[in-house]
């Protein structure tokens, strides 16, 4: 065979084909044309790789033909369906069946209906017998073709056959050789024309009738064949009738939903549309919709014009409240729900109910679900009418499930055992909303009584939630709306013998223990580390002891706390209230009955002496029961819970700036001492509030848990009244020392006293000196911790307890801490406790190389929060910017020194209020070394640089003094 020479004049055509097995196929072919213009003989196959050549034979729209085209040549196709290499003979011998076509011929008709409807204006050709391109030439009609089906119904039988008109005119197609050249859309040969046809019809339809006049169909078999053939073929095309009737009629038609429940499963919504008599489902496709009716030997067919972008509407009107399509046979509605831990089973009836006055006026009718049980559609909505009594709100509920009211108290049972269907006085069901199991369902725990609900005073959190919740309608009387509002609580004067005056949150801490007096509550201070809660409750106290005398009366108080505390509490009250009767009640000589409580104002004592003499203490009626630090009693089996639960009193308060250390749970203890039952039992408070704040993060129950303890619970941080509070507070704490401490110090203060004295009888004084500095350097040392100068020494020190119990809530409230002191051994005791802790901290004394980098990782590492330096490395040079606690371990002879230190973290780029504490020990040279500091703070000031000069400045008298 000659190659077409592209050099020379070519012609590009389309040669329509029939091939043995794979029916009509479309072909580019390139043809020679002769010196005269016409088709020579010499003709070739044109795919993209070689359309190349002659490039200028064809145009855009050639070579997006000679692409789609590609993908009907035979190889490909078997490339496509049969991945071993095969020659097409074997394929079509071997391989090729009627299944492989029925796959094939589908997708290569699509193709085919591409290239015909890009082939108007190109030159197409019928391929001959013996495979010349350029055969037959043929054109495409111009425009659509349409079809009339014919049904002749007479006694015998129903005869059926199609029409064809072309541009008006009937069109003789059977027995003309025509042929169907593409089933599906369909085209049809016919003499010189491509036809082809409106309405997507299907060649197979005609296929019967190019050789045949008409089908007969026997009466015997008409039912059968009008119900699966003819109406489905009047649904979507045009049809004549004899012998039987067919209406087309147009209704306005009614959206109808109707619940599929799902046990166990997520419900889902059906969606369809009723157009007169007759119901049709959404989503499946037709504009028309056929229903037979027979009336004796008569056959009626109701054409039905279905709205179809009006019901696309009503879908999109479905789904702009909440629903969304799920993709099944019937495009089936689910509800659009995020939660994926709900229960879905009933998810639809609640959208139902929630939308349901809106679906109504619409025009939606909803319909019952399939199965025996009826349920009610309406909204449904609770009125609550909350009354107060003396200890109590009275709550007075109705619910309503559309037209129906039901007493609350009836679904008290559903709602706590999360039962949905609630089955009302009609028999009907109605499906309680889901939101009402969360909302209401803290509400039934707490509340008692069997035909009214009680509440009792304290669950005011409760109510304040369903007064703002949108769930139920609530009426309140007047006083219970002012404690509801209870953010505006009201001023209360200070105590006439209150020394010192309180900032403005104090004073408002101060207001609000009142607030929880009038009402009869206990409240918890939580006020971040050295805001003042100390302060606060000795202005409460003094306000208390006034008030009280004022009416003729007298009350005693009782504050426990941990041992530590016990002197800062009595050195605050000294000076801030010092009318206050205070008394100490611990240590082995202590009263062992309560009568004595009487004649004081306040009974001080500790957690551990309260465990030992419970039954001593709540023989006695006391005014306050105030616990500081209250975390110590947050473990419900602890022996200190167990006791403090038994005190009787008229108020409670806890003060602690850490209520809740590791877990939500340490609320329900110190929550349950200020408020018995507030939270419920402990398990409810674990299953309902720990369990899914903790596991899942759940921030409802984090929020509902808020609601209930906020008005209880006075929080204020350091940054939240960062404005009131000086650049700088210093706070002295006074520790006590333990026992063991003691006795090892009162052994080694004799014996220098000793000496001392001897040196001052024979006039050795002077030259002792260094002798003097170092016995006080050693008892200092052992104020501190006693392993400093004895490292078999096991017992513990009231010091060290203190700090570590003070640092535990510093860093709690995520605070950066600067810890000194000038005894590199006191930082090595701390090293070791933070190490076994697993706290992170960096280290600085006078060997330490690399101090830029551990300023560095101090001041940008989120993680490590304390820095611990010797005062002779850190007295200069030392940006501590990102600390906003101090802590001095031990007092210098050099309050210059001290400030220098202070002044680490008081400068420039300091955004923060820094606290500083000084840890003393009481009843130690440290105490009387602050005392003669203050004496001789003019002379430091001016003079004072070491320790060696300051004891020059010590008289023997000074001396003495310090070691009595």
């Amino acid at each position: 065979m000659l190659r077409v020479d592209s050099s020379k004049p070519c012609q590009i055509i389309y040669a329509v084909a029939r091939h043995e097995y794979l029916s009509y196929v479309i072909e580019p072919h390139i043809v020679q044309l002769n010196p005269n213009g016409e088709f020579s003989l010499t003709h070739q196959r044109l795919f993209s790789n070689t359309a190349k050549e002659f490039i200028q034979f064809l145009d855009d729209t050639d070579l997006k033909l000679i692409k789609i085209l590609e993908d009907l040549e035979q190889g490909n196709i078997i490339k496509k369906y049969y991945k071993k290499p095969v020659r097409p003979f074997e394929f079509f011998g071997k391989i090729f069946n009627d299944q492989l076509f029925d796959t094939i011929r589908p997708k290569m008709e699509k193709k085919m209906a591409e290239a015909l409807n890009l082939l108007p204006g190109k030159e197409i050709y019928q391929m001959s017998k013996e495979g010349y391109p350029a055969g037959k030439q043929l054109q495409i009609a111009t425009e659509a073709a349409t079809v009339l089906f014919h049904f002749r119904r007479d006694a015998e039988e129903i005869r059926y056959f199609p029409t064809i008109k072309y541009q008006g005119l009937r069109i003789e197609f059977m027995f003309k050789n025509a042929e169907i050249i593409c089933n599906h859309p369909a085209w049809m040969m016919l003499d010189d024309t491509l036809y082809y046809f409106d309405k997507e019809i299907e060649g197979k339809k005609l296929v019967p009738f190019l050789n045949k006049r008409y089908i007969a169909v026997p009466r015997a078999s008409e039912a059968s064949y009008f119900e699966r053939f003819v109406a489905p073929l009047i649904e979507k095309h045009s049809v004549y009738a004899e012998g039987f009737t067919i209406n087309t009629e147009k209704y306005d038609a009614v959206p109808i939903l109707k619940p599929i429940y799902v046990p166990g499963g997520t419900s889902q919504i059906h969606l369809c549309f009723r157009y007169a008599g007759y119901i049709f489902p959404y989503g499946d496709g037709r504009h028309v919709s056929v229903r037979m009716d027979k009336n004796g030997d008569e056959y009626i067919f109701h054409r039905i014009k279905r709205s179809v972008a009006w019901e696309k509407g009503k879908l999109h009107e479905l789904e702009s409240l909440g629903l969304k399509t799920v993709s099944s046979l019937f495009q089936n509605l689910e509800v659009d729900n995020t939660d994926a831990d709900a229960d879905q089973s009933f998810s639809v009836f609640e959208w139902l109910n929630q939308h349901h006055d809106q679906l109504q006026s619409s025009g939606y009718e909803i319909d019952q679900p399939d199965g025996q049980k009826r349920y009610l559609f309406g909204s449904s909505k609770i009125d609550l009418e909350i009354t107060e009594r003396n200890d109590w709100f009275d709550i007075y509920a109705v619910v309503h499930f559309g037209p129906y009211k039901i007493p609350f108290m009836e679904l008290r049972n559903h709602i706590l055992n999360h039962k949905k269907e609630f089955v009302l006085p009609s028999g009907e069901i109605a499906v309680i909303p889901e939101k009402w199991f969360s909302q209401y369902g803290n509400l039934l725990h707490f509340t008692e009584g069997t035909q009214d609900l009680k509440l009792r005073k304290h669950h005011l959190g409760l109510i304040t939630e369903l007064a703002e919740g949108e769930m139920a309608g609530v009426t309140m009387n007047r006083k219970l709306q002012k404690l509801n509002d209870f953010e505006e609580v009201s001023n209360v004067p200070m105590p006439v013998n209150f020394s010192g005056s309180l900032r403005p949150y104090q004073q408002a801490g101060y207001n609000w223990f009142h607030f929880l007096k009038e009402y009869h509550f206990g409240g918890c201070l939580a006020d971040d580390m050295g805001l003042g809660k100390t302060i606060q409750t000795l202005a409460l106290l003094q306000k208390n002891k006034e008030d009280t005398e004022a009416a003729g009366g007298k009350t005693t108080s009782l504050l426990i706390m941990p041992t530590s505390l016990i002197y800062n509490w009595m050195n605050e009250a000294k000076k801030f209230t010092p009318q206050l009767k205070m008394m100490v009640h611990t240590g082995a000589f202590r009263y062992k009955t309560p009568e004595v409580f009487g004649n004081y104002d306040v009974v001080v004592t500790t957690y551990g002496i309260s465990r030992i003499d419970i039954e001593m203490f709540k023989a006695f009626f006391f005014d306050y029961v105030i616990l500081d630090e209250s975390q110590n009693i947050k473990n419900p089996s602890s022996k200190s819970y167990q006791a403090v639960k038994q005190l009787k009193s008229r108020f409670k308060l806890i003060l602690s700036g850490t209520p809740v250390e590791n877990s939500v749970n340490d609320l329900w203890t110190q929550m349950s001492f200020i408020n018995p039952g507030l939270l419920g039992s402990q398990q409810f408070f674990l299953n309902e509030f720990v369990t899914p704040i903790e596991k899942k993060k759940d921030e409802e129950k984090a929020r509902k848990l808020q609601a209930i303890i906020k008005p209880f619970v006075l929080r204020r941080t350091k940054e939240q009244v960062a404005t009131e509070l000086p650049p700088k507070t210093e706070h002295l704490f006074y520790c006590q020392m333990s026992d063991e401490q003691a006795s090892v110090y009162e052994k080694v203060k004799s014996e220098y006293r000793n000496e001392l004295l001897k040196s001052l009888e024979d006039g050795t004084f002077a030259q002792t000196q260094m002798q003097v500095l170092q016995g006080l350097i050693k008892l200092r040392q052992i104020a501190n911790h006693p392993s400093m100068i004895d490292e078999e020494y096991e017992g513990d020190s009231g010091k060290f307890e203190n700090v570590t119990h003070t640092l535990t809530n510093v860093l709690d409230g995520g605070h950066k801490v600067l810890i000194f002191s000038q005894f590199v051994k006191q930082l090595q005791i701390y090293r070791r406790y933070f190490d076994e802790e697993k706290i992170a901290y960096t280290y600085l004394d006078g060997s330490t190389q690399n101090r830029g980098e551990i300023v560095k990782r101090f001041q940008e590492d989120e993680k490590t929060k304390v820095f611990l330096i010797s005062i002779k490395a850190g007295g200069v040079g030392l940006n501590l910017t990102e600390a906003d606690y101090v802590f001095i371990l031990d007092p210098w002879w050099n309050p210059a020194v001290e400030q220098q230190a202070i002044d680490r973290t008081h400068r420039i780029g300091q955004t923060k209020n820094v606290f500083i504490y000084k840890f003393i020990t009481k009843d130690t040279v440290e105490e009387k070394i602050l005392a003669l500091q203050q004496r001789k703070l003019s002379v430091a000031r001016a003079l004072i640089t070491t320790e060696e000069s300051f004891i020059k400045t010590l008289t023997a008298e000074d001396i003495r003094d310090i070691l009595a």
